[in-house]
């Protein structure tokens, strides 16, 4: 059966994949994306389809998901909902912050609404929160339970959107499922994220720069995984998901120093061209993701082994130079730490 499905902020990193995904996989589904094309989306992370104005599969708008007018269009034809369109990075929330609140928190409640005016007609509306919202964990693996203690302005952003989403299913019954992927890792990832910067400081012969010690923890997830993951909560029946919230994991943590030494190592490169730099303010310590709920719900499990995903990754960065050599000079911030100093992250 046919479904059109509008998918915010489809031109970034894992909307993108996630798109690509749905179209080689689903041939029955027609995708709208919305996105405003900032420095984080791109054309060229589409597929041929998305490029064609003249696609039967593909439509795409530039615009802002807090434009409600706009939204509430695109809505009425749409049988589900993949809301990704969000400002990510850590860092970039500590120097420009209302950015973020106006994009994470008030471009989801113009979602949101629009999926109430149409609720008639859709179906599933998924809402991608962020491990982030759960602060370091205090327990060994982090479930869905886990108390919400964003530390960063990005995190508490997300951690507004997520509740204000779950406050909506409670208040309208919409069809709302929230997905918390733990941190994303493959093709098409901005560079201003920890596995692409290191990629391509060594493809561009730089120091592979970490925060403080490099002891923080973090659960990658290849994006492959996500997607598929998304796609199952897609196609679920109701009664398993809506209104549910779902981590997206692994279940294994790794140190970003750890993961510096293994990309320096697996790419042939000096191991003492690894330098340190401050600890981002807000840092979180760990962040390990138990995905025993979505597998018993589902049966999903990931299955991108983290070598060959890390491999994987390497090669695509090693093969589309001319797509990422136009946001090096977007890899780093500049940010105030506690002490008042201005520091580059």
């Amino acid at each position: 059966m046919t479904k059109n499905i509008l998918v915010t902020g489809g031109a970034g990193f894992i909307g993108s994949n996630f798109i690509h995904h749905i179209l080689a996989t689903y041939p029955q589904y027609r995708i709208t994306v919305l996105d405003a094309f900032t420095y984080a989306g791109s054309i060229e992370n589409l597929p041929p389809d998305a490029q064609d104005a003249g696609s039967d599969r593909v439509r795409v708008w530039c615009g802002s998901v807090c434009n409600s007018d706009l939204v509430q269009t695109l809505m009425a034809d749409a049988d589900m909902v993949v809301h990704f369109a969000a400002e990510t990075h850590v860092t970039r929330s500590i120097f420009d912050n209302l950015t973020f609140f106006q994009t994470d928190v008030l471009g989801t409640q113009a979602i949101a609404n629009a999926v109430v005016k149409y609720a008639h007609r859709i179906e599933r509306f998924i809402h991608v929160s962020t491990s982030e919202v759960y602060g370091t964990a205090e327990t060994p693996a982090m479930d869905e339970d886990h108390p919400l203690n964003p530390a960063s302005p990005y995190a508490s952003a997300k951690c507004g959107a997520d509740r204000l989403v779950y406050s909506y299913w409670r208040t309208y019954g919409i069809p709302a499922v929230i997905v918390r992927p733990f941190n994303n890792f493959g093709p098409r990832q901005h560079l201003e994220k920890a596995i692409p910067r290191f990629i391509t400081s060594v493809l561009l012969g730089e120091d592979l720069t970490v925060h403080g010690d490099g002891s923080a923890a973090r659960d990658f997830v290849h994006v492959e995984d996500t997607c598929r993951a998304i796609a199952a909560l897609i196609t679920a029946p109701a009664d398993k998901v809506v209104g549910e919230v779902f981590n997206i994991a692994t279940g294994t943590d790794r140190t970003i120093l750890g993961i510096a030494q293994t990309i320096a190592q697996t790419m042939g490169y000096d191991a003492d061209r690894i330098s340190f730099v401050g600890e981002r303010p807000a840092q979180v310590e760990r962040h390990t993701g138990d995905w025993s709920k979505i597998e018993g719900r589902l049966g999903w499990k990931p299955l991108v082994v983290w070598d060959s995903g890390l491999a994987s990754t390497i090669d695509w960065f090693r093969q589309n130079r001319p797509w990422w050599e136009k946001q090096v000079w977007l890899r780093r911030v500049p940010i105030t730490t506690r002490s008042g100093r201005i520091e580059y992250h």
